[in-house]
């Protein structure tokens, strides 16, 4: 492409810098808007630079991805939380994302805590972490891109998603599948499964959040997009962990299974499974 050429799409969509910039300053206050614009100018300019027509894409929607990933980078460059915190953030939003699936309905707080095992008070305030860290980016990236993927193509992702979904709960190991089973898709209680179980109030609750943990973990694995290594969420021994991911790729290479709402109840001890 011509220098002309670039130049005239440069200008053209500098309205689109200013757009995301406001976009997202709106969601997160905390960040710099002239730093923002900088570095989605300097996007917008590498875009032009490497867009091809024959790509198949509008340059805007080229020019829209490549700046929102600069904003991610820049965010995550001056992010102000240490690693133990991010890595609190990230677990609670991986767990809230695995709830918001299975429910179809955001999860509340307390359905967060239940399954990370902490309190409520641990879990509002890593939610509140979240909301000013630049972990969530991710989230604010998906929004700015909820337009382009209401289209067949985004309705296929979200097929494919849920697919990859269904398989990971058919992976699960046995006593906890049938825990998320009867829990998220049949609607029991945690009280009402462990008096069926014979078992503990707390034994049940415990494979709960290690089941919910171990989801976001083959989702991570099998269907994040990031680009990075998936970091463990779940707490079962490493080998175990490496076999429910291999089942769980062996379901989506399959093309996915049954999901399985019908098991017999498996017997039910504290140790988790």
């Amino acid at each position: 492409m011509n220098r002309i050429k670039r130049n005239e799409l440069v200008i053209e969509n500098l309205p689109l810098v200013g757009y995301l910039v406001s976009e997202l300053c709106a969601k997160a206050t905390h960040l710099s808007r002239d730093d923002l614009a900088s570095v989605g100018a300097i996007a917008l300019i590498t875009s032009a630079e490497a867009y091809n027509p024959d790509f198949g894409v509008p340059f805007g929607a080229f020019a829209r991805r490549r700046i929102v990933g600069a904003f991610a980078d820049e965010m995550r460059s001056s992010d102000w939380a240490p690693r133990s915190v991010r890595r609190r953030i990230k677990e609670t939003l991986a767990i809230r994302e695995t709830l918001t699936a299975a429910l179809g309905r955001t999860p509340s707080v307390d359905e967060i805590a239940a399954s990370m095992g902490v309190t409520r008070d641990e879990a509002d305030a890593a939610l509140a972490d979240a909301a000013r860290t630049v972990s969530t980016i991710d989230e604010v990236t998906a929004e700015f891109l909820v337009a382009e993927n209401a289209s067949p193509e985004g309705e296929l992702l979200a097929a494919e998603r849920l697919q990859y979904l269904r398989a990971a709960v058919s992976s699960l190991p046995e006593k906890m599948r049938y825990v998320v089973e009867q829990i998220y898709f049949e609607d029991r209680s945690v009280k009402d499964l462990a008096a069926e179980l014979g078992s503990t109030h707390s034994a049940v609750s415990q494979q709960r959040a290690e089941a919910i943990r171990l989801l976001g973990d083959g989702m991570g694995t099998h269907y994040g997009h990031d680009g990075g290594a998936h970091v463990p969420l779940s707490r079962i021994a490493p080998q175990r962990r490496n076999a429910y991911l291999t089942a769980m790729g062996g379901h989506t290479a399959g093309g996915i299974t049954r999901g399985a709402h019908h098991h017999p109840a498996p017997a039910m001890d504290a140790a988790v499974s």
